[in-house]
């Protein structure tokens, strides 16, 4: 059985998702320079699209997955994400979009998991994506299957883990030849930048007023 702090956390969380959220003041903190300057915005040709951020207990804890890109020729190749993918005509929400490409990317259970709301759309100009974070849950430690065309690598995180101040911090991060000045989470040996932590930022402001709340 997990544990009943577990049902709190989440109970919590997914009531406070149901108010309004701290969007681009949450996401700002975690921006990178380049993208505080340019101000772009979706157009056109943006593409709509997905992530799950997947809560589930273990060993008394709360944990959450990110993957590694493999290296590929391609604008997010070998950073941390969250697993998603574009929308596909298929889909009948954005919602759907997440646990679609969840399953078929780590190998979860779709019907394991129980959404429990999502956070702000985001914008991510080299993909011109627009991108949705879907937050869900599961009661039990998932078994992960990665495929390994789009996932390098599945890292387990600690909840704790993220909370923690510390692991915060600030470089130049060279993409494709172009230097980025960014902030950047340190989680084990990885450092999680861009949109990934910009959706992180918010998901952590939305966890800390739900706890001051309940």
């Amino acid at each position: 059985m997990p544990e009943p702090s577990f049902h709190t956390f989440t109970d919590a969380l997914a009531r406070r998702l149901q108010e309004p959220l701290p969007g681009a003041e949450a996401h700002r903190a975690m921006a990178s320079q380049s993208r505080l300057r340019a101000m772009l915005k979706p157009n056109e040709r943006t593409r709509r699209s997905a992530v799950l951020m997947l809560f589930y207990p273990y060993h008394g804890a709360i944990y959450l997955p990110l993957i590694m890109r493999p290296l590929y020729d391609g604008v997010h190749a070998g950073q941390m994400a969250f697993p998603g993918g574009r929308m596909e005509r298929t889909d009948e929400n954005l919602v759907r979009t997440a646990l679609r490409e969840a399953q078929e990317e780590i190998g979860i259970r779709v019907s394991d998991v129980r959404v429990l709301g999502t956070l702000t759309e985001l914008y991510i100009p080299p993909s011109n994506f627009y991108v949705l974070p879907v937050v869900g849950m599961m009661t039990h430690k998932p078994d992960f299957y990665p495929d390994p065309r789009e996932v390098e690598r599945v890292v387990e995180i600690g909840l704790d883990e993220l909370m923690d101040k510390s692991i915060i911090g600030r470089n130049t991060i060279e993409v494709r030849g172009v230097a980025v000045d960014a902030p950047f989470y340190r989680v084990q040996e990885y450092q999680v930048w861009g949109a990934t932590a910009m959706m992180i930022a918010e998901l952590l402001a939305v966890i800390e007023s739900a706890e001051t709340t309940k």
